[in-house]
């Protein structure tokens, strides 16, 4: 067994305390099963980190209802960034495991907004938060629309 299958969830990661309202960000979309809200550390313009309800640290130990609802939040959200930012390519990325490069041990799916892309890049500055809250607005008012 890897290391990272004796990860246990973690109640206090940045995640958990974003759906228990401990910490701010900026929504995009919320249901009942999902979360979906701006990556301050975006690796391109637009960057959407989509999570479900569930606690779960990766995506084997995922309920399918949760899997099926993460899916359909992120094709609405993805609908959504091909108009706010004007890009066709959507790179979705999901890493299982500290060894792939999970850094955050709550399930998430990265929406990222590019024509081109470094895979393993994070940013190395926070996001201007004017920005992605303006950013989040854009996304929710053609989900909600």
């Amino acid at each position: 067994m890897s290391q990272d299958k004796q990860t246990k969830y973690d109640d206090n990661n940045i995640f958990a305390k974003m759906l228990n309202g401990d910490i701010p960000y900026h929504k995009v979309f919320e249901d009942d099963k999902t979360l979906a809200f701006m990556d301050i550390m975006p690796q391109a313009k637009g960057h959407v980190l989509v999570i479900p309800k569930q606690k779960t640290c990766d995506l084997e130990d995922l309920e399918p209802e949760y899997a099926a609802a993460v899916l359909m939040t992120a094709k609405k959200v993805m609908q959504a960034q091909r108009q706010v930012f004007e890009r066709e390519g959507i790179i979705q990325m999901q890493l299982n495991g500290s060894e792939a490069g999970q850094t955050v041990f709550h399930y998430h799916l990265h929406l990222i907004p590019s024509n081109i892309h470094e895979l393993g890049k994070h940013a190395v500055e926070m996001a201007d938060q004017k920005e992605l809250a303006e950013q989040a607005k854009q996304l929710a008012a053609l989900i909600d629309a």
